[in-house]
């Protein structure tokens, strides 16, 4: 694999010959939206068949992984086209394989709302390990706010993805609610039928394990929250079922702040199976333009919880999104806009902006000027950002990635992760 970066008079043939790859590849790997219309910085996944299969009148998919020895998954994953279904028809070309081996193998979880595009999903889950529906919260009386997950736990389950129960305080105005954690905590007669009701949803519903998110914790139930989450790890995992805590991007034990002091990272590491780090938000709506996740603060993080947990105990959170912001940048006033990182390609091609790559920050980003004109900031992920985070799992000996979110489109990640990496398939 190579991340070729645009220069001024690339044009789609042109990479294409220099490689020696078709064309239509490359529009498929990166979802090319204006082939003919590069933008100069902007970065390409550039991947080489090395085994191909021209489909003939009576194969299909599964005959097919048969002769060559090769999953499904495995097909799905090399042939993008495909969108994550079986249909195919004579005469079409398949990649069986690339010529780059892929490197150490790592887990991946993704975050889905239930009104994501069902196509989006289909095409995304030969990526993942595990599935995660979001979410489920609970009022004051420890009911769960029901979800509508069956659609996304049916799509996952034909698959082979393991789903995962997700549990927050989000609320319905769609803030984390630090009284609603420390209720459920502090109150046993609610924790109790919290838990019961987590344990009936979990059977009922077929989830593999539950992830557990209460964000803005009080200080002073910092304890308590670990203490719960060791009593469901108590009472699940004899069930069959891990549990996994998000934490907040802490850097040191003693860090200050809402988001963090509520989160021990040792008591909490301990208490668990697993942990997501939630290494990302830098960059954020009323926060100044700046990278969502700059590699040098992923990497502070990262280092920081491996004093306090084993490593294969942790996830890496991966963003899959950017935002633009709006210029002069003004403290309590300025609102960025979340976009994927196709739209911040199209935002630079429809107004002949060149992107940009921040070596330290390990991040691409570019300026321009609407039509109204107004300055504006943008900073997103693509191929190498993706490249450069990701490497901190081997690095590191951490499990895998966890995605947030699976809601937008980001082909070129995908490429990059299944070309790089051995996906973990999920255990029956």
């Amino acid at each position: 694999m190579v991340i070729h970066v645009v220069q001024p008079g690339d044009t789609l043939y042109s990479i294409a010959l220099d490689y020696d790859v078709p064309m239509s590849q490359i529009v498929l790997d990166n979802g090319l939206e204006a082939p003919e219309r590069l933008v100069t910085g902007q970065a390409l996944v550039i991947r080489f068949p090395e085994t191909t299969h021209t489909v003939l009148a009576g194969e299909n998919l599964t005959s097919i992984a048969r002769e060559y020895g090769v999953s499904l998954r495995t097909l799905y994953q090399n042939n993008p086209a495909l969108g994550g279904e079986p249909s195919v028809w004579p005469g079409q070309t398949l990649v069986i394989s690339y010529r780059e081996e892929p490197g150490p193998p790592i887990s991946v979880n993704g975050y889905a709302y239930p009104f994501i595009s069902k196509s989006l999903l289909q095409a995304t889950l030969p990526y993942l390990t595990f599935l995660t529906p979001f979410t489920y919260g609970f009022n004051e009386e420890g009911s769960l706010v029901d979800l509508d997950d069956e659609t996304l736990l049916a799509m996952a389950k034909s698959a082979g993805v393991a789903p995962l129960m997700h549990l927050s305080t989000l609320t319905e105005g769609g803030g984390f609610s630090n009284e609603l954690a420390h209720l459920a905590l502090t109150d046993l007669s609610v924790r109790a039928r919290l838990m019961d009701n987590i344990s009936v949803t979990l059977m009922e519903k077929g989830y593999r394990g539950l992830d557990v998110d209460f964000e803005y914790v009080y200080p002073e139930d910092a304890q308590a929250y670990a203490d719960f989450l060791g009593a469901l790890t108590r009472r699940l995992n004899p069930r069959g079922y891990p549990v996994i805590a998000a934490l907040a991007p802490k850097t040191s034990a003693t860090q200050q702040g809402t988001l963090y002091e509520g989160h021990n990272f040792a008591a909490i590491g301990a208490a668990v199976n697993e942990v997501l780090l939630m290494t990302y938000e830098w960059g954020y709506t009323y926060g100044p333009p700046m990278a969502v996740a700059p590699l040098p603060n992923v990497r502070q993080v990262v280092e920081y919880a491996l004093t306090e947990i084993p490593a294969e105990k942790i996830w890496l959170g991966m963003p899959n999104y950017g935002y633009d912001w709006p210029l002069p940048f003004v403290k309590g006033q300025t609102k960025a806009t979340s976009i994927s990182s196709q739209q911040a390609v199209a935002l630079a091609r429809r107004y002949g902006a060149e992107i940009q790559y921040d070596e330290t920050a390990q991040s691409p980003w570019f300026r321009y000027t609407d039509g109204s004109g107004v300055l504006h900031e943008v900073w997103f992920e693509d191929a190498r950002s993706v490249q450069a985070k990701l490497a901190l799992i081997p690095e590191y000996g951490l499990l895998g990635a966890g995605y947030w979110n699976l809601m937008r489109p980001f082909p070129q990640n995908w490429r990059v992760l299944s070309t790089l990496y051995q996906l973990r398939e999920s255990q029956s």
